[in-house]
Formats: C-alpha cells, structure tokens, sequence
C-alpha cells in the first residue's frame, strides 16, 4: 500500500537535510538558499520493528523484508505560497498527493544559516505553514460551490450532501481551524477526505533542534509541545487523531547515516541517545496514519506488511497478491507473542493456539498469518 509522509516547512529549516539522512540518499539537496529542492524527492524507508527480527529469528528464512513507509520531501514554502508566491501552486499540488504532513520546524540557532524571516520563532513557522494550507484549502472549496449549487437545482442528491460538507469545512477554515476539525459524521468521513482538503490531512510537528539538545530538546522544541498538547486539549473528540511532536537533530541523523551499523549504536551512546531520531519519526508517521503491522513467515522469506488498522483478512491477503483476496478461504492466524512463546507455528498448533479465521476477521498489530485461497 503506497502509504506516504509529506515533508514540509519554511526555506532553511534542516527539511532536506532530514530527507537525505532519513532515506541514507543524497536525492535532495541541502543547501543554504531558498528553493534548493525544486521537485519532491520520495524515499522510502523500512520500519523499524524488533519483532520481525525476532521472527527471523525462530523461522531462519533467506530472507526478511520488512514494510515500508513512503516520505516526499516537497520544497519550502513561504508566507503567500498558497496565492502563487515563490513556487507556492507547484508545492501545495504536491502535498495533495500525501495522506500525512510532517511539518518540520527549526528549533535551533545558527547564524550561519539564515532564516527566512531573520528570527527563529518554530511556533510562528509552523502557524505560516498552516495559515498558506487554510488559504489554499479555503480558494480550491469556494471554487466548488457554484458548480454544486448547479447539480443540486438539476436533483443531484449527492452533490447537496458534497455541498454541506464543503460548508462544513469553509465554516471551521473562516474561524481560523484546520479542515480536519470540521464536524463531520461517520458515514460522511470518505467523502470529505474525497474533499482532498490540505488541512484535513494528519499532522506530524518535526522539532530539528542543535546537536546538544537531541537528548533532552531545548526550550524552542518545549513550547512546541506545551502548545501542541494545549490545542489537542481544546479540540477534544474533535480531533480523535491529533498532531504529535518529535524531537530530532538532523545534524546527528545525517552523520548516523554515514556510519556503520555497530558504530551507529556507539555514537547514540556516547550522545546519550538510546535510538536514532529517525526510528522515532518513521514509528510516529507509522502511528499517525493508523497504521498496524502483520506478518508472513517460511523457509523462504519473514516479512512485515503494512495495512490499515480495522482492515479484514481478505484485504489484508491482497497486499500479498490479488489473487490471495480473490480466492480467500481463511487465515491460520496467531499472535506474535504466542508465535515466539511457542517457538513458531507448528509450536503454536501444537499448543492449540493457531486459530482458523474467515472472512469477517480483523487483523490485529502483530498477527503472525498463513493465507489460504482458492486458485
């Protein structure tokens, strides 16, 4: 499933450099000027999960391939990107095309790199970045109207229901709120995301801050936080997903990404540091769109498979093959702690604790699955 993470921010806050160290490339630039990074460049990056190894473990297979996360690093915005300014209609296109946003904020003093405003103020950045995607979200939604008002005087039922939701949206963006905060009902949610709103899209604060605040962050990355948890608070159940925060120093990612895998984990140690930022980052975009891991496991290959949490078995066998979900008979399902208790599956049979589920079965996070189907 092509699950993918914009990364945004203002010119010059460590985006690219994040972006190069996060897929170990050098694809994007990093550069000290504005507009470095004229086409999105896309990484994708495995997933860090202990278990996988652990199966590998018990199984011995040729081969462990773990799932993957997809980031696109899209060119910094500035104050007007969303009425064209810089390359601002270029960009905005771009996140479109993401299901979440990382907005990366810098959080650190260097006067050697200049900020695009003159002053470091992460919370101001991150209220640009946000203010040019309400704008944006608000323009594309008023074009809208009027071509629904005319499907709706010729009895378009559907459309009446679009044009509420659009409402609905233009109503919260006017009073200066993301799109994503918007009332809406369950069964209305998969045509709003139709809306293909900027700001409707799940948010993810990246604070880069200085080498020496890695550790523990600084108080530019804190009033981050405090401001983050302050309007999670306020918007309660009306942001059931709401945006998380992680702290990282793209300076020591980029330098990680250098290093061998033993040397890596010395360096985090002599940092202080128990694992690399980048691992935290990848899990919270893991996280932040709702997504859960199951596995396969053979002579031949152990392998991590990413799909939506709620998905039911038949789905989930056509992320392997459309075949698997065409032809679904069942799945012998059990869980990985079982898995390794009993020492893999033929333990687990053994033990009376493979089970045989249909059709109407959810995956759950960690499912070790066999998959039998009809040809």
């Amino acid at each position: 499933m092509g699950f993918k993470c914009g990364i945004v921010g203002l010119p010059n806050v460590g985006k690219s450099t994040l972006f190069n160290a996060l897929t170990q490339t050098a694809a994007a630039e990093a550069e000290n000027y504005p507009f470095c990074t004229i086409e999105p460049n896309v990484g994708e990056v495995p997933v860090p999960d202990p278990r996988l190894e652990k199966i590998a473990e018990i199984v011995k297979p040729k081969s462990v391939v773990p799932t993957r996360l997809t980031f696109v690093d899209i060119a910094g915005l500035v104050r007007g990107a969303s009425k064209g300014e810089g390359l601002g209609n270029q960009f905005l296109a771009h996140i479109r095309e993401v299901d979440a946003i990382a907005y990366v904020l810098r959080c650190f003093d260097d006067p050697d790199v200049t900020h695009v405003d003159g002053h470091i103020a992460p919370l101001s950045d991150a209220e640009t970045v946000e203010t040019e995607l309400m704008l944006a979200d608000m323009e594309s939604l008023e074009k809208r109207i009027e071509p629904l008002e005319k499907k709706i005087r010729g009895q378009d039922k559907e459309a009446k229901k679009t044009l509420e939701l659009v409402h609905a949206a233009l109503d919260m963006l006017r009073d200066g709120k993301p799109a994503r905060l918007a009332n809406v009902e369950e069964e209305d949610r998969r045509a709003f995301r139709a809306l293909n709103l900027l700001t409707s899209k799940r948010v993810l604060y990246v604070c880069n801050v200085d080498e020496a605040s890695a550790a523990t962050g600084n108080a530019y990355s804190r009033a981050v936080e405090e401001k983050v948890a302050q309007a999670a608070a306020q918007a309660g159940s009306a942001d059931p997903k709401p945006p998380q925060v992680v702290v990282i120093s793209a300076k020591i990612e980029a330098e990680l990404a250098q290093l061998a895998a033993d040397e890596r984990a010395e360096y985090l140690q002599e940092l202080g540091l128990e694992e690399a930022g980048l691992d935290r980052l990848i899990r919270a975009g893991y996280s932040l769109l709702d997504l859960i891991t199951f596995f396969t496991a053979g002579e031949k290959e152990a392998r991590a498979w990413t799909v939506r949490e709620h998905t039911k078995a038949p789905r989930a066998a056509g992320q392997i093959h459309t075949d698997f979900e065409r032809g679904f008979i069942r799945a012998e399902t059990v869980s990985f702690d079982e898995f390794v208790e009993y020492g893999g599956e033929s333990g687990a049979r053994d033990a009376g604790k493979l089970r045989l589920e249909g059709k109407d079965y959810i995956v759950q996070d960690g499912d070790v699955l066999h998959f039998r189907f009809a040809t």
